[in-house]
């Protein structure tokens, strides 16, 4: 029985490409519902679980970033320090100390939880401000219209 065989992506073939998204007034699960998806590989149709299909994603103006609803102060993110009692902070709170890690987090969150995703991860480069260090890679800005917050 002569079928059609799979592609399978080869980790020397893959050309990744740079993309641009600008972070302000946009809600946070949505833009990274977007990047996670770039960062897998996943808007390719050479997708391959097991290679690194993906491409890297530059986010500015992360500090400008929205929260739906009343999660701003709702959201709590705990970690632990060693030391008896959870750390919690509301999201207010990180996003005043480092508002790159709210992003990173949503972000790695959604994907695989293994040296794959930890690679994928780090092809995310987030910046507070407008500016970034990636001209030379020539960013392409990814015009994905993402529903807008009125506040």
């Amino acid at each position: 029985m002569a079928g059609t065989k799979s592609y399978i992506a080869k980790p020397a073939e893959v050309e990744a490409k740079w993309w641009h998204i600008d972070g302000q007034d946009v809600i946070v699960g949505r833009v990274a519902t977007k990047i996670a998806m770039i960062l897998m590989g996943k808007h390719r149709p050479t997708y391959t679980p097991h290679v690194d299909t993906g491409e890297f994603v530059i986010v500015t103006n992360v500090e400008k970033l929205k929260f739906s609803g009343n999660k701003m102060e709702e959201k709590t993110y705990s970690h632990y320090s060693g030391y008896p009692g959870l750390r919690v902070q509301t999201a207010a709170e990180v996003m005043a100390r480092s508002p790159e890690l709210i992003l990173k987090d949503a972000v790695r969150r959604m994907l695989p939880k293994n040296k794959l995703g930890r690679h994928m991860l780090s092809k995310m480069k987030c910046y507070a401000g407008a500016e970034h260090p990636h001209q030379a890679q020539n960013p392409q800005p990814l015009n994905v219209e993402f529903k807008k917050v009125s506040s």
